[in-house]
């Protein structure tokens, strides 16, 4: 019986040794911290609301990882992304360099279809890797310097350091809106929500509007949750749209302007 290499028993045992690792290293932490907020004269209860309110928030960015990982899957299958995202990444990250190494490989189909060769699934994990590698070991190198730096523009002058960051965070979501909008497919056939068109622009207007909504209401409600829900859900609901759509309406779902 052929076993896809992707999800054969070898990544199952490499992502079981990850994950118990992680969850050693926050229990091993968690400890120290129970033990030293306890040295510090902090109540048992409130440790235990510390504890209660930290696992609430940590399900919003769950619901981003989860995404992340079902995004990749058609093409690298469950386990890798699985080990990914239990150390470190996001969508931000993993899909750009996912798909920036199989264009590297000749492979112009993006995360669309699945990866079949090993080579390529080999090339892609450690594309994915060692760029999550690099800031682990640059940041306790130059980090300091840089928020010294940071810290003297902002101590000049607070307004230009304002206008650096909301430059960075645009410059950020306009090469995402871009690729909704204008975004061209590099497949030789045709596939659906390759290029830019009716899905893509529904994604990208149906997660705006339900981002506004939340936003909205966390400002008439002022509940810290619904801020930190806000984002992953307005994706989880934006994809759920975009799926009925293509359910529903496929003559409309493949209707695009970009191929």
């Amino acid at each position: 019986m052929f076993t896809d290499f992707k999800s054969d028993s070898f990544m199952f045992l490499i992502v079981l040794g990850v994950i118990i690792f992680v969850c050693a290293q926050a229990l091993f932490f968690m400890k120290k911290a129970w033990t030293r907020g306890l040295e510090l004269g902090i109540t048992k209860d409130k440790l235990k609301n510390a504890v209660t309110s930290s696992a609430i928030f940590s399900f919003a960015p769950a619901i981003g990882i989860a995404i992340t990982v079902i995004t990749l899957s058609v093409a690298l299958g469950y386990v890798l992304p699985w080990i990914r995202l239990t150390v470190i990444g996001a969508i931000q990250y993993e899909t750009i360099a996912a798909i920036g190494a199989l264009e590297a490989v000749g492979m112009e189909t993006g995360l669309s279809q699945p990866v079949t060769d090993p080579e390529t699934f080999s090339a892609i994990a450690w594309v994915m890797t060692l760029g999550s590698i690099l800031p682990l070991i640059l940041i306790p190198i130059v980090l300091k310097k840089i928020q010294k730096g940071v810290s003297d523009v902002a101590s000049k002058n607070s307004k230009w350091m304002d206008v650096m960051t909301a430059a960075a965070f645009i410059g950020l979501i306009s090469a995402f809106i871009g690729r909704g909008l204008a975004g061209t497919g590099k497949a030789e056939e045709a596939i659906i929500g390759d290029g830019a068109g009716v899905l893509s622009l529904t994604a990208l207007i149906t997660s705006i509007g339900f981002m506004i909504f939340f936003t909205l209401i966390n400002r008439r409600l002022k509940k810290n949750w619904i801020e930190a829900l806000a984002m992953p859900l307005s994706m989880v609901l934006a994809m759920i749209f975009v799926v009925l759509i293509n359910s529903f309406l496929p003559e409309i779902a493949a209707i695009e302007w970009r191929y």
